[in-house]
Order: C-alpha cells, then structure tokens, then sequence
C-alpha cells in the first residue's frame, strides 16, 4: 500500500519545455519547485505548490521529438467547486495560452470546460466538489 505521505508526479515529456512550463505556471498558478538541465540527457521542470502532494514534471530530451498527446482523453482534471474561483482559473488558462475545446468525454462539459494546451494535452476545470 502506498503511504499516505506519498507525493504524487505526473510526468511527461514535451517538445516545448519553455511554453509549457509557462504555460501551467501563468494558467494553474503552479510554481517552479525545481529544475533540471542535462539531467542523464534530459531537462526538465517540476511544477506544483509547495503545500499540495502532487507535481507536474516536463521533460525534454534534446534531439529527440515526442510531438503530440497520443489521444484527446489525457487529461488532468481540478475540481472548483467556487463559482467565482472556476471562472478566474479559467480566464487564467486562456490568458496563458490554452485552448478552451470541447471534451472528447461529454460527462466533463457538463459542469466544467476542458483546455488543451500547445502539445494537445488536456485540463479539465471542474465546476464541482468531487464525490465518490
């Protein structure tokens, strides 16, 4: 089992380390928590706020390219469930240079919106609390 003290990271690689890293600071208020350069051939940006258990981490590996997300399903999903809050973070998504698009799932533009951003990977602001 693992512990409740775990942190979790989601990590993935990027063609476009610079953009994206701006792009989730400006769009979810993340902060850079560190960085990496020709870590083992990668670079790279660990994203995220010092007191949650969670971080993005992007990747590049020069000389190589990832292109795109492989489907429009993968996404990271935040639930708002502040009206008013939802509404700013999601002015501030598009103020940062995502995309607001419909969602491939229709359950998600039920009560929320879906951004993607310039390597066609997705966030889901949810207007909700989440619920079991």
């Amino acid at each position: 089992m693992i512990p409740k003290t775990s942190v979790l990271r989601v990590a993935r690689p990027t063609d476009r380390l610079n953009e994206i890293t701006s792009m989730y600071i400006s769009g979810l208020g993340f902060q850079l928590l560190s960085s990496f350069s020709d870590h083992d051939g990668f670079d790279g940006a660990i994203l995220g706020h010092p007191e949650h258990a969670y971080h993005l981490e992007f990747t590049h590996q020069p000389g190589t390219l990832v292109g795109r997300a492989p489907t429009r399903d993968n996404l990271l999903v935040f639930y708002i469930p502040d009206s008013r809050l939802w509404a700013e973070c999601g002015e501030d998504m598009l103020s940062a240079g995502f995309r607001c698009v419909q969602s491939c799932n229709p359950y998600w533009d039920h009560v929320g919106k879906t951004y993607e951003d310039l390597d066609g990977y997705r966030v889901v602001l949810q207007n909700s609390d989440w619920e079991e």
